[in-house]
This record gives C-alpha cells, sequence and structure tokens, in this order.
C-alpha cells in the first residue's frame, strides 16, 4: 500500500483530501491509480495513519474516503538525532536514506575538522532541500510516522551545542573503552527520551573534538575491533540503537 504525508487539515469528518500537487500527480499520473484503491495517509502532527479508499481524482485534488484509522506509533521510543560529519561525493544521501529506515527523527550535517566537502551558504541550502527531499521519500517508503527532517550543515562547535538538551550523547571513537563498556552504555539508552550520535567524516575525529564532545557530555564508545566507513559507523549503531529500541 504506498503511503503519504498529509496535513491536519487535510482530514475532514469522513474524508481526507489530499491538495499538494506533486502528491496529487504521483497518485494520478504515475502510479495510475484507480477509483476504489486503497492508500496511507500519515498525518504527523495527528499521529495517526488513515487507511483510505481513493473516491475521487482531479488535476488539483483526490479525494478518499477513510476506512479505518491506525493511531499506533511506528516510530521508536527514543528521539535520535544523527550528528553526521559531512562526506565525499554523494554519500551522504545514502546515509540520509538509511538513517530514515532505521528510525533517526533528525539529520543534522557537520562541517568538522577533517570533512573534505566544504559548503558554502549557497551550496548548503540546495544540499540541504535535496537532503529533505531523500528523507521524505525514504519515510514514505519505509512507512515511518513522520519526516525526519535534514538541519541546516551546523559547526562541530554548533552540533555540540545543539545536543546538550539531549538526555544523552553517544560518540563512537576508536580510543574508547572495550566493547563490553561500550554495550553497557548502549543499554542504558532505554528510558532516555532523546540521543545524539555524532559520527566523523572520512578520517573519523581529531582528539580534540571528541574531548570537547566528551566536555558536552558525549560517552565515547566502540563500535568493535574493526575500522568502520563513515557511511557504514552511523548505520551500525542505528541498527543496534533499532533492535534494542523497537517495541511490539
Amino acid at each position: 500500500m504506498y503511503q503519504f504525508f498529509i496535513q491536519p487539515d487535510s482530514v475532514k469528518e469522513k474524508e481526507v483530501w489530499i491538495t499538494d500537487l506533486q502528491d496529487v500527480n504521483h497518485i494520478r499520473n504515475v502510479l495510475r491509480m484507480k477509483k476504489g484503491e486503497k492508500i496511507s495517509l500519515c498525518c504527523e502532527e495527528k499521529g495517526k495513519e488513515y487507511i483510505c479508499s481513493i473516491e475521487d481524482m482531479q488535476s488539483d485534488i483526490v479525494k478518499a474516503v477513510i476506512v479505518d484509522i491506525n493511531g499506533e506509533s511506528r516510530e521508536l521510543s527514543v528521539k535520535i538525532t544523527l550528528f553526521q560529519g559531512l562526506p565525499k561525493n554523494d554519500k551522504m544521501e545514502l546515509i540520509i536514506q538509511k538513517a530514515v529506515e532505521l528510525g533517526v527523527a533528525e539529520i543534522v550535517p557537520m562541517a568538522t575538522k577533517r570533512a573534505v566537502v566544504k559548503l558554502d551558504a549557497k551550496k548548503a541550502a540546495k544540499k540541504v532541500q535535496r537532503w529533505n527531499e531523500i528523507a521524505k521519500s525514504a519515510a514514505k517508503q519505509s512507512k515511518r510516522g513522520m519526516i525526519p527532517e535534514v538541519k541546516s550543515v551546523m559547526s562541530f562547535k554548533e552540533a555540540v551545542e545543539y545536543g546538550k538538551s539531549m538526555d544523552m550523547l553517544l560518540i563512537p571513537y576508536e580510543d574508547a573503552e572495550g566493547i563490553v563498556h561500550s554495550r553497557q552504555v548502549v543499554e542504558s539508552v532505554k528510558g532516555k527520551k532523546s540521543l545524539g550520535i555524532y559520527i566523523g567524516p572520512e578520517g573519523g575525529f581529531p582528539e580534540e573534538e571528541v574531548s570537547f564532545a566528551m566536555e558536552a557530555g558525549a560517552e565515547p564508545i566502540t563500535l568493535g575491533h574493526r575500522i568502520l566507513r563513515t557511511e557504514t559507523a552511523g548505520m551500525a549503531l542505528l541498527s543496534v540503537l533499532m533492535f534494542m529500541l523497537e517495541e511490539e
């Protein structure tokens, strides 16, 4: 079943009206859906998923009758923010796609000391717009109950300041204590409401950045004996967290 995101004012008494022209075009001309076919319409603000049957389609609106309402959230119990050091090439697109699939709530691109990629304000704005489109597409595909936001690019210092309000901060680091300690730290995430994860770019974090994050309360952990690429490290940790936090 195809899923689309809607605003609260789209929900009528017994119907949902889809007025976003991009979604209307996708339903009518790309998917070529027919009257009577069912779609899933998710409202982030209401926290509900509406299972609907298409009733009418016009050039600027799709009207669907509500068949069932699913209020059960597909979101993790902990709001996870991925702070990702800017990687080379198009790796960020893959990272965003997979992070959304794994349940991250928001993504913050970081300009760190060892990041090769340097973005001026104009290029950064275009990138962020593109990254948010990828996040939205991934949220639809994975049937998320919300669309994770990709924030504007922050410096490492700004990212650490942003994370100070969170209940817990983790920073994978090759010189962290052993895996037993790291398991204990990760398991302590249960019961928290918010969590920030700091992932370095190619080349990782220099010692001074790790120290700065630790002064702000970040807990260094290891992800094992192997050195993981930047596009792998975040996914490895998110996978562990998703499995651990997933509820029935």
